[in-house]
């Protein structure tokens, strides 16, 4: 029979550091998801409601998104 071959991390191991950037990767996007859609409802409501049309409301998610670049 063969020798199973002794390993030296545990079976259980998790490699923490990549699960740390993952996560933070995740929560980036997270954020900047919420970001776009609250700017895109803000901006069809502007556009719609508001007498904006679609420049209005395309400049307006413009000026939003370079708000949350500054602001997060």
């Amino acid at each position: 029979m063969a020798k199973k071959a002794k390993t030296t991390q545990p079976a259980n191991a998790m490699d923490y550091s990549e699960h740390e950037k993952t996560y933070d990767v995740f929560i980036k996007f997270s954020l900047w998801t919420t970001a776009a859609c609250l700017a895109v409802l803000v901006a069809m409501a502007f556009g719609f409601f508001a007498g904006g049309g679609l420049i209005g409301g395309t400049l307006l998610f413009v000026i939003l998104m370079v708000a949350c670049w500054f602001a997060l």
